[in-house]
């Protein structure tokens, strides 16, 4: 799992613009070397209700990222665990076996995008 926290990113002048006047800024979440080669298998915006959790798997071809939206979650990936708030990312890779807890009283809104090598990145859930 790589993390990355929102209010540790600079905003920096997108690449398309002037650096000296831009007209909109970013926050670098991943950069292509950080993903790997593939095709775009799912964007979703994704709620988890509060007091909810997703079960444990993994996927077999398929990075995954998510980005919190909105709320506070726990995640684990692997051995690895992580508060996430708004703003912050996870990047799991194939075979990592990931699950995420909303232990507050409020939805949490989060994106999921996943990037298979294959044609499918099938979906294995752990006991």
């Amino acid at each position: 799992m790589r993390q990355i926290l929102f209010n540790d990113q600079q905003f920096v002048a997108a690449g398309h613009e002037d650096p000296k006047n831009p007209g909109v800024w970013k926050k670098v979440l991943f950069r292509k070397d950080d993903l790997r080669p593939g095709r775009i298998q799912m964007v979703n915006w994704a709620r988890l209700p509060a007091g909810n959790s997703f079960a444990a798997h993994y996927h077999e071809d398929m990075q995954e990222i998510f980005i919190v939206m909105t709320g506070e979650v726990r995640i684990r990936v692997g051995e690895q665990d992580a508060i996430l708030g708004p703003g912050d990312a996870v990047l799991i890779d194939p075979h990592e076996v990931h699950q995420m807890w909303n232990d507050g009283d409020q939805e949490v809104d989060y994106i999921a995008i996943g990037i298979a090598g294959g044609p499918d990145g099938k979906t294995v859930l752990v006991p």
